[in-house]
């Protein structure tokens, strides 16, 4: 005769043959009886798990099957062979699951004591039989089994539904990433640091922890580029942690405005040579002197645009945008006589 061991229908308070539903509805019935967070009772928190190693083997067919005809110590590999199938000589099975975990797992992540026991009108816990918490519902016929159509959708698989209540993802986190023009020149790695929220190994308390995330430019990426860190954002045992999105803004430059892939310098100029002619020492984003002449007469607003001197293309880095040179005259505030009367002389009048 094969020695049992623990007998986990008992423990659930169910009997051999039990259904799969049964077996669910005793789960939730013994997990919220002896519950730590509502039982205070010496021994609670141990039958609590048991009631968890329990619910682990008899849910899973396998382990069922094996502990149905070996006992504990077949499941746990310490019992005889069996004669055909998968016997205990090949499977071991040693409980190492968080009893937190399965309970938050099976409810959805919620806390059912919200439902159970938080919202009956002022009541205490002691108001409530705590060998079936689900008696204040009645049977009303709202949902399946008497539960609510709130419970009904959710509760383990009740009524065939599914078991586990899906779980939103907060929205996204978006935080400025500002950027130097140089460095959209050359492409570089921006570490940023951010403190967020995780669970801890109970799967119910939080804390709070900082990581570093190394965020990649590349060159000639544009302002509003988005970079997005999947799940990265703050942890709890009822979503699923938020997208960390940093989006790409350029730092006002002290010489240069950006326009695209191009970069715009402004070089200011007199009113003499603007109509005799003009140099102008251009800088570039690598540190570099461009001579730029001309010997036009220099319009207010007159652009030179010199080719390839601007930032790198996104979709294709090995090209680059222009450096255009944008002429500023500068007008003289004021003119003595002797040179009013030579502009006169010299300029027509239309």
């Amino acid at each position: 005769m094969v020695k049992m061991g623990k007998d986990y229908y008992d423990i659930l308070g169910i009997k051999r043959g039990a259904s799969e539903d049964d077996i669910k509805k005793a789960y939730r019935k013994q997990a919220l009886r002896f519950h730590p967070d509502k039982n205070k009772s010496p021994g609670a928190e141990e039958k609590f798990k048991e009631i968890a190693e329990a619910y682990d083997v008899l849910s899973d067919p396998k382990k069922k099957d094996i502990y149905d005809r070996f006992g504990e110590e077949g499941l746990k590999g310490g019992g005889p062979s069996g004669g055909g199938g998968v016997g205990p000589e090949t499977f071991s099975y040693t409980f190492q699951g968080d009893p937190h975990a399965i309970f938050a797992e099976f409810f959805g992540g919620r806390n059912p004591f919200e439902q159970f026991f938080g919202a009956r009108n002022g009541g205490t816990d002691e108001d409530m039989d705590t060998d079936d918490p689900f008696a204040r519902f009645g049977m009303g016929g709202s949902g399946m089994g008497g539960f609510p159509r709130s419970f009904s959708s959710g509760m383990g698989g009740l009524g065939g539904q599914s078991s586990v209540v899906k779980k939103h993802q907060d929205p996204p986190i978006v935080h400025d990433l500002r950027v130097s023009l140089e460095e959209v020149l050359s492409g570089c790695t921006k570490k940023m640091k951010i403190s967020r929220k995780r669970l801890n190994h109970d799967r119910r308390t939080l804390r709070t922890e900082d990581k570093i995330l190394e965020v990649q430019i590349k060159k000639g990426w544009k302002e509003g580029t988005k970079i997005t860190f999947p799940k990265e954002g703050d942890e709890t045992p009822t979503n699923i942690p938020a997208d960390v999105v940093f989006v790409l803004k350029d730092k006002p430059h002290p010489v240069f405005k950006r326009n695209g892939s191009d970069i715009v310098y402004t070089a200011k100029i007199s009113l003499r040579d603007a109509l005799c002619g003009s140099t102008v020492n251009a800088p570039t984003l690598d540190g570099r002197t461009l001579t730029v002449s001309t010997t036009d007469i220099v319009q207010p607003g007159m652009k030179r645009r010199i080719s390839s001197e601007g930032l790198p293309y996104p979709k294709r880095p090995d090209r680059r945008g222009d450096l255009i040179v944008e002429y500023e005259v500068k007008f003289p505030e004021r003119l003595n006589q002797n040179a009013r009367d030579t502009i006169a002389q010299v300029l027509p009048r239309s």
